[in-house]
């Protein structure tokens, strides 16, 4: 069958169907033959009721969103209620302190992988700009604390409160000069960037030899992507993730960008889980909507400790999560 024939779900009716543009060729070896990998809609947000397909690099394993999403239509798949614009409001209070632990003891482990302590750093897709406060009580002056967002309210209130912020894609930025950057970070960012190469040979520019860039994003080849690979896998965000790396191609994309890969450590996907299950249970064969709400990653706080500690044992075991965190350095 058609992928394009595949029908919404009835809840999309009444949305709109948005301007696409093809991918023919792999994002990270530049491969041409590709095969699909799974189909689906936006279940999360409901912003379109175009189908999305994800294919396979028959090269490298890279796999990709074909079609994507054009440029023009970012504001409508990242519409102002998305959940990175309004963290504080939308997550639940308690699962934010532990959010804040997670990603303090994240930071930690950064750091800790650096020659020195750094002196400046940018957080790209800094959201609200919790990652950039991490930062400054680690000692950073807020005028050497960078971000970079997509929303312009929220890089307003940042710009007011002291903060280096700036409403820009990495390719479109000449703000930040080069060679000023101790330590970058992308924090589920680069699977929404349409040209990965491109945007990691941008920030190699903004660091010195040996600057760290660190980036955490879903690993395809996890237990979660195996079981719910077909269509409902958290992990797939659809349409906003237009590249879905594994270890060994986020590998391939840095090395082959001038930097070294320092580090690769497993991290929590208790969303990707909650987000599957809850999909699944929306839109699958047999929809039990009211069993759907518990496993809402963003409110439901007793599921959301369950997955977190299921995958916090697992990393610990030695188990790939669907959650990675690699640390690359710039090469001279």
């Amino acid at each position: 069958m058609d992928w394009q024939a595949t029908l919404p779900p009835a809840e999309f009716a009444d949305k709109p169907i948005i301007e696409s543009e093809e991918v023919e060729r792999c994002p990270v070896c530049d491969g041409s033959r590709f095969h699909q990998h799974a189909v689906g809609f936006d279940y999360e947000s409901l912003t379109c009721r175009n189908p999305w397909r994800f294919v396979r690099c028959e090269k490298c394993a890279h796999v990709w969103l074909n079609p994507r999403p054009t440029v023009a239509n970012l504001s409508i798949i990242y519409p102002p209620t998305y959940y990175s614009y309004n963290y504080t409001q939308q997550v639940n209070a308690i699962a934010r302190i532990g959010k804040q632990w997670l990603d303090s003891g994240k930071m930690k482990s950064i750091v800790k992988r650096l020659d020195r302590a750094p002196r400046s750093y940018l957080d790209i897709g800094c959201g609200d700009g919790r990652f950039l406060r991490t930062m400054e009580k680690r000692g950073i002056p807020r005028d050497r604390l960078y971000g970079l967002e997509l929303d312009e309210r929220v890089v307003g209130s940042l710009v007011a409160e002291g903060y280096q912020a700036y409403n820009r894609r990495v390719e479109d930025c000449t703000e930040i000069s080069p060679g000023s950057i101790d330590l970058a970070t992308m924090f589920h960012v680069i699977e929404h960037v349409a040209d990965p190469a491109s945007v990691v040979r941008k920030i190699r520019e903004w660091l010195p030899v040996g600057g760290v860039l660190a980036a955490e994003t879903p690993n395809v080849d996890s237990l979660d992507a195996r079981k719910f690979s077909e269509r409902f896998w958290g992990g797939y965000h659809i349409p906003r993730h237009w590249n879905l790396f594994s270890p060994p191609t986020l590998k391939k994309l840095f090395e082959d960008n001038g930097f070294d890969v320092i580090a690769t450590s497993f991290q929590t996907g208790h969303s990707f889980w909650m987000y599957s299950y809850q999909h699944s249970l929306n839109f699958g064969k047999r929809p039990n909507k009211r069993l759907a709400r518990f496993f809402n990653p963003l409110k439901s706080l007793a599921f959301l400790m369950a997955f977190t500690a299921f995958d916090k044992l697992r990393a610990a075991m030695g188990a790939r999560t669907s959650a990675m965190l690699m640390l690359a350095r710039r090469r001279d």
